[in-house]
């Protein structure tokens, strides 16, 4: 079941399942792939979001005999039926989220800053900004150049690192042709300095995202224990099993 496709929207998807079945939690959360903690917060009205459920029945990801298998046997693993149809784009430039357009002015420093053999019209496609917004950080002339300061665009989420390592690859073979030479890289023992200093910059964010994310999970395992101490103080019965923790 590791392998099996998880829910288009699987917040929501969660949301519909616990309104509507007699589903263990440690169901909901492996059929969405979700934290058993997350649909416990769902459960007693605790999660930080509020999302509007969505019927996997009717999106065909579940059909009524799984979820009726399942509410049967509380050790059953939910199967899906149909997985998601991945939407791509494939023309018109980048979408970014409104959440991280603010973000792009850093990401575009970040960019000037550590690799200037990047062409604006390779940074525009990357980032998914203009030539003018370039420009203008470029010479200080931004309306928010006091507050722009330069960060990893990956780390950002403006870009994958792989897109990021493909534009850096591209523009220093460009400019290794046009001066008539090959890119100097200095290899040691096979590992050129740029991989080396590559793979630290992936180490480090990939520590951070682990740290981050555990400290969600603890924080959320807080929340509902205070939440539990405080119904038993007040002599109510709590409404959810301990199964699980």
């Amino acid at each position: 079941m590791a392998d099996q496709p998880k829910p288009l929207m699987p917040h929501a998807t969660a949301t519909w399942l616990v309104d509507n079945t007699g589903l263990s939690f440690e169901q909901i959360a492996e059929f969405c792939g979700l934290h058993i903690l997350e649909v416990q917060a769902m459960a007693d009205d605790l999660a930080g979001s509020k999302y509007t459920g969505r019927d996997p029945v009717h999106a065909g990801e579940l059909t009524q005999e799984e979820i009726e298998r399942g509410q049967a046997d509380s050790e059953y693993s939910l199967k899906m039926q149909r997985a998601p149809v991945a939407v791509s784009r494939t023309k018109g430039p980048r979408y970014t989220p409104v959440s991280k357009r603010q973000d792009k002015p850093d990401g575009i420093a970040w960019i000037l800053r550590n690799h200037p053999e990047i062409s604006d019209a390779q940074i525009g496609k990357l980032i998914g900004t203009t030539r003018n917004t370039i420009g203008a950080i470029r010479d200080r002339s931004h309306w928010n150049i006091q507050n722009i300061q330069p960060k990893d665009p990956v780390t950002l989420g403006l870009c994958s690192q792989r897109e990021l390592d493909a534009v850096v690859a591209k523009a220093a073979k460009k400019v290794a042709k046009e001066e008539g030479e090959a890119a100097p890289v200095e290899e040691v023992s096979g590992v050129s300095d740029r991989d080396r200093l590559i793979e630290e910059l992936r180490a480090e964010r990939d520590a951070n995202e682990k740290a981050a994310a555990e400290a969600a999970q603890e924080a959320e395992a807080e929340e509902w224990l205070r939440a539990k101490r405080a119904a038993e103080e007040a002599g109510e019965a709590t409404p959810v099993s301990d199964e699980g923790f």
